[in-house]
């Protein structure tokens, strides 16, 4: 096997991240690094003593195994694209662009391509998440009837990411539908939508919610409710509740979540909150980034591909419209 040589596009805080991760991981020979802010990519080269690219052409050029894409959303369809068209195979940070048409413009350009894409949902490769998905399919639970998942940040990100971020629903609440639907095997049809604002004035500014809450309707009857925020000052806690006939999963209960009891005799945890999600989820990082270099080399099938992040783009954008709307939003109303 020729040597793995794996290439970064991207080097912001989660590409730095990865960047670091490739170095650890087995078999991984070279990593190479580059970023539309060339400085600060050859900084990242310096401090984890891999190689750097001054472009993204050059990168591309590099013999790459395969290529890691952390850059911002709009750049995604063209990074994804031409890797395809050279056959490396591409690891992709959500969404694969900025909405369904975009976005169903890179699938249709990938038809029939041999070359894998792997789009990033982390939480599939979390131990917990993983549990979660063997309880239900195994039976162990009976029928599933009520999930419950929550992803509420310590604090929102900077006022200048929110106008492009895709809002609540789509930055956020993307990672809850994707879990929901590969926990259960279930699809969703039907949703509905609502948000607040209390908080900073830059989300309303930008036509964005700070809170939200979000009912799913799944196609066995299942309901699931997702409720997001950017300011649960207790901590970072993201959770999930899996309810079923015969017993219940739960996902993320453990002594750094941020959860205070007020019932007498139940001290709280002596373990710091989880204060963001590189530290929630680093060994489910570790774990989808080692599959990818699998994925690359052959040795794995793709666990990810990009009809998935379809799907839970789908589930957003049919949130969005209900929010704007006030009603319920069957699924189909937004596929395309």
């Amino acid at each position: 096997m020729p040597p793995i040589r794996i290439g970064l596009a991207g080097t912001g805080r989660i590409g730095a991240v990865h960047a670091e991760t490739l170095t650890t991981l087995p078999g991984v020979e070279a990593v190479v690094v580059a970023d539309a802010d060339a400085a600060r990519a050859r900084s990242t080269a310096d401090k984890l003593g891999v190689e750097f690219a001054p472009d993204i052409e050059a990168l591309l050029a590099a013999n790459l195994t395969g290529l890691v894409i952390t850059t911002a959303t709009d750049s995604h369809p063209a990074l994804i694209t031409a890797a395809v068209d050279r056959g490396i195979p591409v690891f992709c940070e959500k969404p694969i662009a900025a909405d369904i048409l975009g976005t169903l413009v890179v699938i249709d350009r990938l038809a029939g391509s041999p070359v894998p894409v792997q789009i990033g949902f982390q939480r599939r490769f979390d131990a917990g998440y993983r549990a979660a998905r063997t309880a239900v399919t195994s039976g162990d639970l009976g029928w599933v009837h009520t999930l419950r998942a929550t992803t509420l940040d310590p604090a929102p990100p900077p006022a200048e990411y929110i106008p492009r971020s895709g809002g609540v629903f789509r930055d956020c609440g993307v990672h809850d539908f994707d879990i929901i639907r590969w926990v259960t095997g279930r699809e969703v049809v039907e949703v509905y939508a609502t948000g607040a604002n209390r908080g900073d004035r830059f989300f309303s500014a930008a036509g964005d919610v700070d809170t939200a809450a979000v009912i799913l309707r799944l196609d066995d009857g299942a309901l699931a409710t997702v409720s997001l925020t950017r300011y649960n000052g207790a901590g970072y806690d993201v959770r999930l509740e899996v309810l079923g006939s015969l017993g219940n999963a739960v996902v993320g209960l453990d002594d750094r979540s941020p959860l205070h009891s007020v019932e007498p005799g139940y001290p709280p945890s002596s373990l710091p909150a989880y204060p963001g999600f590189l530290d929630r989820f680093h060994p489910a990082y570790t774990a989808e980034l080692a599959t990818f270099v699998g994925v690359a080399t052959g040795r794995m099938p793709n666990p990810c591909p990009p009809a998935d992040a379809l799907e839970a783009f789908y589930i957003a954008e049919a949130c969005e419209l209900s929010r704007h709307t006030a009603r319920p939003v069957p699924l189909a109303e937004v596929r395309r």
